[in-house]
């Protein structure tokens, strides 16, 4: 079923392509990226209009469907699977990180599949399986770019929740003085979301680490703090 199946995706996709939008989305990349030139919302809409027949089928069989059309290296494809792989959360089994870090090794070369991977699919395993917060704080030592920026945005939704506060804090130390702009700006995010529910907590510890703190990474942390706040942060 698998050929067939994927096959029978990828013509949709190409069929949804807007001239308009092939090419275009190079210009938000700084290394090559392959896209149909679907727009993000038709893609999502397409990825869950096919779940209606992919939920049938037993959760290794998905993973494989999810892992092929990771392969084929179109960022377009990667949505899909990143879609389907996050709308069977709820048959998530511990053994089912190390499929997500393979694909993170193998398949994430970019920021855009690195987040959208990691923001609902690996996230919503962490909140699932909290104890796994332990690997990430691994991934931050990590030499593939992709794996330390993973460490942070996996907890972005958690994060705005007000969740794992203190293991967040370790990841932001781990990555602190990292020299990768996306790595920077992936922990400064988190910090930003981090502020919804502490926004003392992620001041105090912007003003702690303000002097050696990439400047990237200062201007993402404190995105939504006041005004006030913001200028203090960023005077340095």
């Amino acid at each position: 079923m698998n050929s067939e199946f994927i096959a029978r995706l990828r013509k949709q996709l190409t069929e949804a392509i807007d001239v308009k939008l092939s090419g275009n989305y190079a210009r938000y990349f700084k290394e090559p990226v392959k896209f149909y030139g679907v727009e993000t919302t038709k893609v999502s809409k397409i990825a869950r209009k096919w779940f209606s027949e992919v939920r049938l089928l037993q959760k290794p069989e998905i993973l494989d469907l999810c892992e092929e059309l990771f392969k084929s290296d179109f960022n377009d494809e990667a949505f899909v699977a990143s879609a389907w792989s996050y709308l069977i959360h709820d048959r998530f089994e511990e053994s089912d990180f190390a499929t997500f870090e393979r694909w993170i090794n193998k398949y994430v070369n970019n920021w855009a599949k690195c987040d959208t991977l990691c923001n609902h699919t690996v996230g919503a395993f962490i909140e699932q399986y909290p104890g796994y917060i332990e690997y990430l704080k691994k991934w931050t030592k990590s030499e593939n770019r992709w794996l330390r920026r993973a460490a942070a945005v996996t907890l972005i939704i958690p994060a705005k929740q007000g969740k794992f506060l203190q293991d967040i804090f370790e990841i932001a130390d781990n990555l602190l003085l990292d020299k990768d702009d996306l790595v920077q700006k992936g922990y400064g995010w988190l910090l930003k979301d981090a502020s919804i529910k502490h926004q003392q907590e992620i001041f105090d510890y912007v003003m702690k680490n303000q002097k050696v703190m990439p400047r990237t990474a200062l201007r993402y942390a404190v995105e939504r703090f006041p005004a006030d706040l913001r200028k203090k942060a960023m005077e340095k």
